[in-house]
């Protein structure tokens, strides 16, 4: 990556810039994971946008793609893994085995048994992960240096981290660093705000869960930026329950950020997890009209990307995997799983933040 060097900018001045290079870029990806699936509801303050306000967002670097640009992921070099540690199916063989989980008996959590306490273990040890990696995040650490730590710390709780080989994801976390939605590729650079999305595989089930912290000295508005997303969370979070619609998440979070200067990202979703790294149901974050109601024994995550602004796309760069604004406005990301029981939602992931 490259950086643009730290200044204050404004939605026109990035326009100027020209910070997306890269015309239709978008067609060249090639790992993305739960893109958005599903019917949007049109809303003249969530879904429609121009670039005639000037929005202040702050000062901050801008992280782009090195030049000359390298297509793919090929020339870096995935950590080794001991052979002792149960992989996933995917990182045997390269391949992604197909969800079965469409139907909502299948992919039901049964309460109280052994899968369910292996589901709460895996997401415990990616709680644990984050708040680790959390500590490292401070200047002169970079974001590769971050990712080894998290790649050792996985394994030697004899588990193994889920992005690893994933539809050819080379590294073990993903690590976004200010204008980057989310798939960063961990690097040599530091940042200002750093998205930090940990998710280890352990006894055949995933548990997922991310933060954006602080680097050094962040100004007020990508501290806000950080609070407002958390905030999005718990509203996400709140409206969670047995029987309640799945877009009742997106409501909650839209009626929260709709006359604050922010959007939220339509292209990437929250997901079922458990077996699967990825599967049924897929939570969206912004308002829409899927149908579906949430049920006990359903475990999926919610992890709203809010980004400055009222320009809510991204676009792909050459890696085929990092996500920045298309603007180059920062954005931030919270996650947790949650479980919905007989009489409520629980979040697997709190554990300390």
């Amino acid at each position: 990556m490259q950086r643009f060097p730290g200044r204050l900018f404004t939605s026109a001045s990035l326009t100027s810039r020209g910070c997306r290079p890269l015309t239709g870029i978008c067609s060249r990806c090639t790992g993305s994971t739960h893109l958005i699936r599903g019917r949007s509801v049109s809303s003249s303050s969530a879904e429609s946008h121009t670039e005639d306000e000037d929005y202040d967002f702050g000062y901050y670097d801008v992280i782009l793609p090195h030049e000359p640009y390298v297509w793919g992921v090929s020339h870096i070099r995935p950590r080794t893994v001991p052979p002792h540690i149960t992989r996933p199916s995917y990182a045997l063989d390269g391949q992604n085995v197909p969800s079965n989980s469409h139907s909502p008996h299948l992919r039901l959590l049964e309460p109280g048994g052994e899968n369910e306490a292996r589901l709460r273990s895996a997401a415990a040890l990616a709680s644990k992960v984050l708040r680790y990696a959390g500590s490292l995040v401070k200047i002169g650490v970079t974001t590769e240096e971050i990712d080894t730590k998290i790649h050792e710390m996985i394994l030697s709780h004899s588990a193994y981290p889920s992005p690893l080989l994933y539809k050819g994801f080379p590294k073990s976390c993903c690590t976004s660093v200010n204008n980057i939605i989310t798939h960063g590729i961990p690097d040599e650079f530091n940042g200002d705000i750093v998205n930090i999305d940990v998710t280890v595989y352990k006894d055949g089930f995933h548990g997922d869960t991310s933060r954006t912290f602080f680097v050094g000295d962040v100004d007020e508005k990508g501290r806000q930026l950080v609070r407002v997303t958390e905030e999005a969370l718990e509203v996400g979070i709140a409206a969670c329950g047995p029987r309640r619609p799945f877009k009742s998440i997106g409501k909650a979070i839209f009626e929260l950020i709709r006359h604050q200067p922010y959007s939220v990202s339509t292209q990437f979703t929250g997901h079922g997890i458990g077996r699967e790294f990825h599967r049924e149901p897929w939570i969206l974050h912004h308002l829409n009209d899927e149908p579906g109601i949430m049920l006990p024994g359903d475990c999926f995550t919610i992890e709203p990307c809010i980004i400055q602004g009222n320009n809510p796309s991204g676009w792909i760069f050459p890696d085929g995997w990092t996500v920045s604004t298309e603007n180059c406005a920062r954005s931030a990301q919270a996650e947790h799983m949650v479980l919905i029981t007989d009489t409520g939602a629980e979040v697997l992931t709190r554990g300390k933040r």
